[in-house]
């Protein structure tokens, strides 16, 4: 699935992944390749990010890294859209 991740300063990430796991505002959930549509709000946490990917050398800062080949960055809140394979997050 194509990933992206929007802030009010820049689009931070753009690339292919296998999973993505949201903090939702009424709990964790994953989304994986081929999910069906979904909008949601997310509340305060860590977004989840797995896969071979690479993050631009100038947004390496606002992700840490997780288990097994994941990356993880911390949001205030923030809205999901995904729709035919494509994830868009909008972050504070």
């Amino acid at each position: 699935m194509f990933l992206e991740i929007v802030t009010p300063e820049a689009s931070i990430f753009q690339g292919d992944v296998d999973s993505v796991i949201v903090p939702g505002v009424d709990g964790e959930f994953q989304m994986l390749d081929n999910h069906a549509s979904i909008v949601s709000l997310l509340q305060e946490g860590i977004v989840k990010i797995s896969g071979s990917f690479t993050i631009e050398e100038a947004f390496q800062d606002k992700f840490s890294k997780g288990d097994n080949n994941s990356s993880e960055l911390t949001i205030k809140s923030g809205t999901i859209e995904l729709n035919n394979n494509k994830l868009i997050i909008l972050v504070d």
